[in-house]
């Protein structure tokens, strides 16, 4: 079946509201995500990078003061230009708490079958295989990966993303111009992302006015974002250029080395590095693509080029966010495949499932999308690769931390609101309800702390990157007078600035 250039007014209700099963499916995946991530940061697992930075800006936003982060150091649009954050302030004057930041992420992350599910719908496939394409996106390992680590605002992008495709397909150029506006205010290097929707939606999809206003606006915003705002607000270059130092040391000088140095481009494409980053996106739907449906992955050639020439390899990992706005055109690229009765390894899987149960063989005249099995097998297969790359392992480690659970819980009620901080990286997230919270790696042994109200340190399970210097700073607040150690327990301190302090 072919999407109809001019989906009737009946069809674009049909794919734009959702059945009871899909409802079901985004409470399901809402619910199992928030007790997931609030579960970690109850267990002091979450991280001042990022929950701690977001919650400290959001929570500074909503009582009217500028959004410094004090573990940066610098305006927050100066980080990522993320104005998207801004809008949370306002939650966060209801209810000011790292949960409901914990809460939206999940619910944002689940949201994304509904428009995975209607683009299913509008191209033609059926309502048991459309669910098992919005299966195979709740169950596509980076989703519940990034909603366990900590906060991220381009994880807001992705149902946006998605919903933009959908809005393209349905000429609904209003609602279209609203999603990518969005995707742009989540982080700054998503306007490469919707420069290079515009490119395929004006190419490949024929969508012209929808392509001209992605490639407009996506250009626009990088040059606005990388060259006036974050460096405005932040007093340097954009965050993450440190990555590609082999490129240059701007935005600008790497995009020249990109043209003028293809040899360094190479080097790093043509590598064991990027062909197992290329396993890992595509692994877990490698069974449902055609090569003639290849091209919906256009939009996600920037970040899948980003990613694979960066200095840092986590960015090549799953278990992180950086491959988030890869996963919308993966699954546009399955529902195309699927629509056009595609060529894929799934249909030989299919006739080997038929010959294993000795049943009929399939004939060329059965339409693919709608043989029984698929849905089945698509599901089946999207739990085997959760189970595969999930990181809900990760759970075992956090709660052999337990011994000093009760102590941290105690020592944090004893520091007072708005005192200053000085912590590790992982108790971090619970003291961001202030204007200056600061990590171990921030200062040296060398300083007065002067600076701090409270220091907070647990020496028995330490941040590993700062375990030195925390063993260090208590071992030199012992004989400070300027200190007094409030409190001790399981190798859990609190030092407490006993100068001049009026807090």
């Amino acid at each position: 079946m072919q999407i109809s250039p001019e989906p009737s007014s009946s069809t674009k209700s049909q794919n734009w509201l959702p059945p009871s099963p899909v409802l079901s499916m985004i409470a399901g995946a809402s619910a199992i995500f928030w007790i997931c991530s609030s579960l970690r940061h109850w267990l002091f697992q979450s991280t001042g990078y990022d929950l701690g930075i977001y919650d400290q800006v959001t929570y500074l936003i909503s009582q009217g003061q500028p959004p410094i982060s004090s573990i940066l150091g610098f305006h927050h649009l100066g980080n990522h230009g993320a104005w998207a954050v801004y809008p949370l302030g306002l939650l966060y004057k209801v209810y000011p708490s790292v949960y409901l930041l914990l809460l939206l992420q999940a619910i944002v992350l689940a949201l994304g079958i509904w428009p995975t599910w209607s683009l299913a719908r509008l191209a033609g496939l059926s309502e048991r295989l459309s669910l098992a394409i919005a299966a195979v996106y709740i169950l596509y390992p980076v989703v519940f990966n990034i909603n366990l680590f900590d906060f991220h605002p381009e994880v807001m992008a992705l149902p946006a993303l998605l919903a933009a495709v959908l809005a393209a397909k349905l000429r609904q150029i209003l609602w279209f111009s609203v999603a990518i506006i969005w995707v742009l205010g989540c982080k700054a290097v998503l306007s490469l992302t919707i420069l290079a929707l515009g490119f395929w939606l004006l190419i490949f999809e024929k969508r012209r006015i929808c392509g001209t206003i992605a490639l407009l606006l996506g250009m626009a915003w990088f040059v606005v974002v990388t060259q006036v705002m974050i460096p405005n607000f932040s007093g340097r270059e954009v965050e993450g250029v440190w990555r590609y130092t082999y490129l240059g040391n701007s935005v600008l000088e790497i995009l020249v080395n990109l043209i003028l140095k293809p040899y360094l481009v190479l080097g790093r494409l043509i590598s064991l590095s990027t062909l197992d980053y290329l396993y890992q996106l595509f692994f877990p739907v490698i069974w449902w693509l055609s090569p003639l449906s290849l091209t919906a992955l256009v939009p996600a050639i920037p970040t899948i080029l980003i990613n694979s020439l960066s200095d840092v390899p986590f960015q090549r990992s799953l278990a992180f966010q950086y491959s988030i706005p890869v996963l919308p055109f993966l699954l546009v690229a399955i529902i195309s495949s699927l629509e056009h009765h595609g060529s894929s390894l799934g249909k030989v899987i299919l006739k080997i499932w038929q010959k294993l149960k000795k049943t009929e063989q399939i004939q060329d005249t059965i339409s693919f999308p709608n043989y029984s099995k698929l849905p089945q097998l698509i599901l089946i297969w999207s739990l085997i690769v959760f189970l595969m790359f999930g990181k809900y392992g990760r759970f075992w480690v956090y709660f052999n931390r337990l011994d000093t659970w009760n102590a941290t819980r105690e020592a944090i009620t004893l520091v007072q609101p708005r005192g200053n901080v000085l912590t590790d990286n992982r108790l971090a997230p619970h003291f961001t309800h202030r204007p200056v919270v600061k990590l171990l790696s921030q200062v040296t042994i060398d300083d007065n702390f002067t600076e701090f109200d409270y220091i907070v340190l647990n020496l028995r399970h330490p941040w590993p990157d700062t375990e030195n210097i925390g063993q260090n700073i208590a071992n030199k607040l012992t004989t400070d007078p300027r200190f007094q150690a409030l409190y001790q327990q399981d190798d859990v301190f609190v030092f407490q600035q006993t100068t001049n302090f009026s807090r």
